[in-house]
């Protein structure tokens, strides 16, 4: 499972990118399954990735939202996950990459002894993590229990208010190598400011242009491992989120700035992954997943270039909206599969599926039964995934964002924006209108209100 960060439907060369080239990502749709409803639970990277890990609309429970640096474990120890259900199996599980989803318990993490409840007592074996998002601090790797290379005599500090009044990205600003836009300006690590604050770890602190390259060989080590026995990994990638610095052999290599860099580091690491399985003879069976944990956002905090050097690409494709938003732009990604011992080649379905049903899936794949209770809003969706004739796909799917929430039924798109008093209902026709531009609600009254009442038993879990 390779889950890019913030890439958009359009951002990909088998998805209509023309301003750069994607050969890997290319050649995963090529040799497998292309899905233009494939989505992602959320516009957002925490709920998304709590909804896959838990097959659970991530509105279920709250402290769901985008998490802190201080985080503590959102999926709580006893929950059955989506890798638990693969060790039933008899799978090795490891989660590589982008955690973001809290780890410990109590009052916040111990980052100074173990890292515990985390991904360890969600059904991995194994993980190497960056433990938020590298535009959160701390800046650091976590592998299993603990931080990584953390000297004893250099205990490290993480906390939302300046504690020896270190530079910022404030108050230092004009030696940062990368400015912030909005909201980064605490405290300056690898030239750029974060949100947060953090000190000591030194020994343990990483480069953002060498994070890509150490999630490739953690995963590289890993497979080669484990490759004598079925084995899922999780590969979450950071790319292309901000603060998007890719490494220096990547940068300048696309017209669109260092965020079409980040993307093509995103493409070398499919590469990479798929290179390893073809060196071991694991291609033909191995089922690889790929998609993004929302769409995507230009300027997200930092002056990167992303927007003064956008030309004629669109990132979200024909789509409205981005990362944030309820429209499809926001939720709607790309997603392929491969598996080239059952999954025919060149294929592309419009069947509609979600990363919060892969959890379902995988286990109609493998044959292992569901608990009672587990992943309750996961379909079990085998023969869409596979690509087989005789497949449904879902009849609606629902696209939750920080701003409101979407369901998606057929060719009908209800938006609902705003909260509380301020809620405001529209409804778009997806097959004449992709870009959710006109309200049809007026002409549609029955098809407007089968809809609101649809989310209205969906969000009370009925």
């Amino acid at each position: 499972m390779i889950m890019a960060d913030d890439l958009g439907y359009g951002d990909v060369g088998c998805y209509g990118a023309k301003a750069l080239s994607t050969p890997h990502i290319d050649a995963l749709a090529n040799d497998g399954l292309k899905f233009t409803s494939g989505y992602c639970s959320t516009s957002t990277c925490t709920p998304t990735r709590f909804a896959f890990l838990t097959g659970m609309y991530a509105f279920r429970q709250t402290g769901t939202g985008i998490a802190p640096p201080n985080a503590t474990s959102i999926i709580k120890p006893g929950t059955k996950t989506t890798p638990e259900v693969l060790q039933d199996a008899g799978y090795k599980t490891a989660v590589v990459g982008k955690w973001h989803l809290g780890l410990g318990e109590g009052n916040g993490p111990d980052w100074n002894g173990e890292l515990k409840p985390g991904p360890l007592e969600l059904g991995f074996d194994y993980c190497f993590l960056l433990p938020t998002t590298n535009d959160r601090v701390p800046s650091v790797y976590v592998e299993n229990h603990r931080v990584r290379d953390l000297d004893p005599s250099d205990p490290l500090w993480v906390g939302n208010k300046n504690p020896d009044d270190q530079p910022t990205g404030v108050t230092a600003r004009d030696t940062l190598k990368l400015d912030w836009s909005h909201g980064h300006n605490n405290t300056i690590h690898n030239g750029i400011g974060r949100i947060g604050f953090f000190s000591g770890g030194h020994a343990a602190r990483w480069r953002d242009e060498d994070l890509a390259d150490e999630w490739v060989k953690k995963s590289n080590e890993w497979i080669r491992a484990n490759k004598d026995e079925p084995f899922f990994l999780f590969f979450a990638s950071h790319d292309l989120h901000v603060p998007r610095m890719p490494h220096e052999r990547f940068q300048g290599k696309t017209s669109l700035g260092l965020r079409g860099d980040a993307i093509v580091q995103l493409d070398w690491c499919v590469g990479e992954l798929v290179k390893t399985l073809d060196e071991l003879n694991l291609t033909d069976n191995t089922m690889i997943v790929f998609c993004s944990d929302n769409g995507p956002v230009l300027d997200d905090g930092y002056k990167d270039g992303a927007v003064e050097k956008l030309g004629d690409h669109l990132p979200a494709g024909p789509y409205r909206g981005g990362k944030y938003t309820p429209f499809e732009g926001g939720c709607r990604t790309p997603f392929i599969v491969k598996w080239p011992a059952v999954v025919k080649p060149g294929q592309t379905s419009d069947k509609m599926i979600t990363t919060t049903d892969l959890g379902a899936t995988f286990a109609e794949i493998v044959g292992q039964k569901v608990p009672e209770g587990a992943l309750p809003d996961s379909e079990p969706l085998e023969a869409t995934l596979l690509g087989e004739a005789s497949a449904k796909g879902r009849d609606y799917v629902v696209e939750e964002s920080p701003r409101g929430i979407g369901l998606r039924k057929g060719n009908w798109k209800l938006v609902r924006q705003g909260k509380n008093k301020n809620q405001g209902y529209t409804l778009y026709n997806l097959s004449d209108d992709a870009g959710e531009e006109t309200n049809v609600a007026k002409e549609n009254p029955e098809t407007f209100e089968e809809l609101k009442k649809l989310l209205a038993q969906i969000e009370a879990g009925k």
